[in-house]
Order: C-alpha cells, then sequence, then structure tokens
C-alpha cells in the first residue's frame, strides 16, 4: 500500500521487518514459515528494486529461488508454481545489472516449469505460461535473438487468446498487451507493417475495454493509440 502511494523508503522499512519476522519464525518451523519467508524476499527484493538499490535486491532475489527451490524439491506440486515466480522476479534483477545471458537463463527455467505445469492444469497455469514467455521474448530481444524472441511473443499472444475467450473481461487486457510486445518483435525485425497490425488489433481491444472500463483502461489506450502513431 505505502509502495502504490509512492512512499517507498516507509514501504521497504516494513518489508525489512516482514524479512526479519519471518527469518526468526522459519529458523523455529522452517517446514511452516520458510514459504512465507520466501514471499517476503521477493517483496524486499522488489522494494530495493524500486529504490535503485539493485544489487541489494539482486541478493534477496536470489535467497528466495534459493528457498523456493529447496521447497519445491520436497513438494513440487505445492512449491513449483512459485519457484517460477521467483525466477522469473530474479531474470528482472538480472537484467536491471545488465547480467542478460544469466537472466535470460532464470526467464527460460521459468518457462520450462511454468509448461509443465500448464499441460498438467491448463486452467489453472495457461496464464502464467503466458506471461513468463512475454518475459522470456524480451530477454531473447535484448540479446538480439529476435527471431527466437518473436516466436515466444506470438505463442504468448496465442495463449491469451484461448484463454481470453472463456475470460475476456480477466485476459483481454493481456491480449492487448502482448499484441504490442509482438508488435515491437517485428518493428525490431523490420517487418513494419506487420507490426502495425498488431497495435491496430491492440487499440481495438483497448478501445472496447475502456467503453466499458473508462477509469480502468482509458490510460492504456492513450499509450497504444501513442504507439499506433
Amino acid at each position: 500500500m505505502l509502495s502504490d502511494l509512492g512512499r517507498l523508503e516507509e514501504a521497504l522499512a516494513r518489508s525489512e521487518e516482514a524479512v526479519r519476522i519471518r527469518s526468526q519464525l522459519a529458523q523455529q518451523r522452517p517446514d511452516a514459515f520458510l514459504p512465507d519467508l520466501a514471499m517476503s524476499l521477493n517483496n524486499l527484493a522488489n522494494r530495493l528494486s524500486g529504490l535503485g538499490r539493485r544489487e541489494e535486491a539482486l541478493a534477496q532475489a536470489e535467497e528466495g529461488v534459493r528457498i523456493r527451490r529447496q521447497l519445491a524439491q520436497q513438494r513440487p506440486d505445492a512449491f513449483l508454481p512459485n519457484l517460477a515466480t521467483s525466477l522469473n522476479n530474479l531474470a528482472a534483477m538480472l537484467s536491471a545489472l545488465g547480467r542478460r545471458e544469466e537472466a535470460l537463463a532464470q526467464a527460460e527455467e521459468a518457462v520450462r516449469i511454468r509448461r509443465q505445469l500448464a499441460q498438467q492444469r491448463p486452467d489453472a497455469f495457461l496464464p502464467d505460461l503466458a506471461g513468463s514467455l512475454n518475459n522470456l521474448a524480451n530477454g531473447l530481444s535484448d540479446l538480439g535473438r529476435r527471431d527466437e524472441a518473436l516466436t515466444q511473443a506470438w505463442e504468448a499472444v496465442s495463449i491469451y487468446r484461448q484463454v481470453a475467450e472463456q475470460r475476456p473481461d480477466a485476459f483481454l487486457p493481456h491480449v492487448a498487451l502482448s499484441l504490442n510486445n509482438v508488435a515491437n518483435m517485428l518493428s525490431a525485425l523490420g517487418r513494419r507493417e506487420e507490426a502495425l497490425t498488431q497495435v491496430e488489433e491492440a487499440v481495438r481491444i483497448r478501445r472496447q475495454l475502456a467503453q466499458r472500463h473508462p477509469d480502468a483502461f482509458l490510460p492504456s489506450l492513450l499509450s497504444g493509440a501513442k504507439f499506433a502513431a
């Protein structure tokens, strides 16, 4: 809540306190409290990153991954989803520090885990897989692997279209965002007419959403229109 209000230093203090408490609890009863500690470490990493303290943020994200990997080895059904979330977080922290190859490795592992989960329980995990595919596409693009990036971005669009057919209010915004991502990949490859087509569709979707929920979706419509122009 504090972070949403821009009170970043106060938000950091609360995150640090949560980590201290949960570290103490996890030392006494690791089976009960290690999962909560990993969650608080991710939160702390995000608060530190928001203040530009990227090396410290990375250390917290790495510890979160280490704990969740340990938990996932013991109880994969319960903790593999959380491990994938922490891997995505770690990838973002590494990317912010310019460590792009390492970031890509984390993003690739997150996709592997979420693909496995989505094969077992598509209703629960397909949207998460699509999110990780977008992250992977951006990581590949950052390294100049643009054709591979486009492939991942297209798969994300395909998945979001599929889930949006069943739950349009929940997932049409993600379709629009993913179409913008594809457009960026196409533009980087010099395929500008195709890129424009994707942006135009994103604008149509966001216009439709903004008509129904203007407070929520007018800002994204404006950003999409600006991109298209």
